[in-house]
């Protein structure tokens, strides 16, 4: 190879003392691609790189010719991510907590189960390695972090609807370009609250990605915040590009997949684990967008997504395009980068704004008011009876006499005068037993 580049400098050199001379400023442009991302240490020989799989498979360690991501800052929105590891050293600039449970930097991981979580995330998304080209490292390097700590379950003081809406509001005000969301609440629908906190990031131009969820977990179809028009959805795959049966799920809002088993984790104490499911997917499809708005500095929000969507790699099992597992495919960082790829004016996952039109009830606009007709005439009511004098309710009235009165006391003479009949009867019986009787 350095031969190569030898013969290839000498080639140039002798081209450019036989042409006539240029500006100095026009022969540098020509000779140095102004995309070109400046060298930086990696070893893919190291054992922690060397299982970073997806470095090579998703073609990441090709894209970083072009970007690592400089400039762009990623929101981790999850357990908060940890201030020890050299990893995230320079990579976290700013961070906050909503849980009510953690520190005012974010820093602090909560949850008693769920606490390395974020920095699991986050280590995928940006790690920046320990040095010398060593040590976990991120699908978008030079990218920043935000670290956002919020709390599952009972690690959060504050409802959990309200904590990601306080959490996606700060990430657009703190400059976010991308947040990344690798949790599901494993059901379609979502809080309304949360409406007006997504619309406000995709108003701010800010892509957000989200795990699709495990079936492993309990997640047999994707819910929200997946579910919610607008962002990227990723489901998993192993590392053959098979959809993962235990560390994915299936849904049409599913937009592109990427690995969710035998991944690397940077826990909060520095330790290295192995983890698998779309809460990884997830932040490895954050970073290549990272990669791509650094690549693309104009790109809009709608423009991003397009390009991740429509570049990445048709799985061979999908069934179509499209696809419940799948969705458009497996995430192609370098194509995501490089390829030329069409503008469009929407975003190809939804538009958040008309579906709250159409099914929260928005306001209907005023209708027009009716121009005056002319009354219709009605005729006049007869009057009213004349009022009945008040009567006490104890005195009987011309209906109790009719109808309870008088059938009562003619049932009672007609018992009355059976009862004396039986009664003379009875008598005469009696007095015809006491008689003596004649003899013959």
């Amino acid at each position: 190879m350095r031969v190569a580049r030898a013969s290839f400098a000498a080639l140039v050199a002798l081209a450019l003392a036989l042409a006539p001379a240029a500006p100095a400023a026009a022969t540098a442009a020509a000779l140095v691609p102004t995309t070109a991302a400046p060298a930086f240490p990696d070893d893919p020989a190291d054992p922690i790189r060397k299982a970073e799989y997806w470095l090579d498979s998703l073609g990441i360690r090709a894209a970083w010719q072009t970007t690592r991501g400089a400039g762009q800052t990623i929101a981790i929105i999850d357990t908060g991510i940890g201030a020890g590891p050299p990893e995230f050293a320079g990579a976290v600039v700013g961070g906050t907590d909503v849980s009510g449970s953690g520190s005012s930097d974010g820093r602090t991981p909560v949850g008693a189960i769920d606490a390395n979580h974020g920095s699991w995330v986050a280590s995928l998304a940006a790690g920046r390695g320990t040095g010398d080209g060593t040590g976990m490292i991120g699908v978008a390097p030079e990218a920043s972090l935000l670290s956002i700590s919020l709390g599952f379950g009972q690690a959060g003081r504050v409802p959990f609807v309200e904590q990601v809406a306080t959490a996606i509001t700060w990430a657009v005000d703190q400059g976010a370009t991308v947040i990344n969301l690798s949790f599901t609440t494993n059901t379609l629908d979502w809080d309304p609250l949360w409406d007006e906190a997504f619309q406000y990031a995709f108003d701010n131009d800010v892509v957000i990605v989200v795990a699709a969820g495990n079936r492993g977990s309990g997640t047999t179809l994707v819910g929200a915040p997946a579910t919610i028009p607008g962002v990227l959805t990723v489901g998993g795959v192993d590392p053959s590009g098979a959809a993962s049966v235990e560390a994915s799920t299936q849904g049409i809002t599913i937009g592109v997949s990427a690995p969710s088993e035998e991944l690397l984790g940077v826990s909060a104490d520095g330790r290295i684990v192995r983890w698998s499911g779309t809460s990884g997917a997830a932040p490895i499809v954050a970073g290549v967008a990272a990669l791509v708005r650094a690549a693309h500095p104009r790109l809009d929000l709608a423009g991003v997504v397009n390009r991740l969507v429509q570049t990445a790699t048709p799985a061979p099992a999908a069934s179509a395009r499209p696809d419940p597992l799948y969705g458009y495919g497996i995430v192609n960082a370098q194509a995501a980068v490089e390829a030329e790829v069409a503008p469009v004016s929407a975003n190809p996952m939804g538009d958040l704004a008309e579906w709250i039109r159409l099914y929260r009830r928005a306001d209907v606009d005023p209708q027009p008011e009716q121009a005056d007709e002319t009354a219709a005439e009605i005729p006049p009511l007869p009057p009213a009876d004349p009022p009945s004098e008040p009567a006490s309710a104890l005195l009987p009235s011309a209906d109790s006499l009719r109808y309870g009165t008088l059938p009562l006391v003619a049932g009672t003479v007609a018992g009355i005068l059976v009862a004396l009949g039986v009664t003379a009867a009875v008598r005469r019986i009696r007095s015809a037993r006491t008689q003596p009787r004649s003899t013959p």
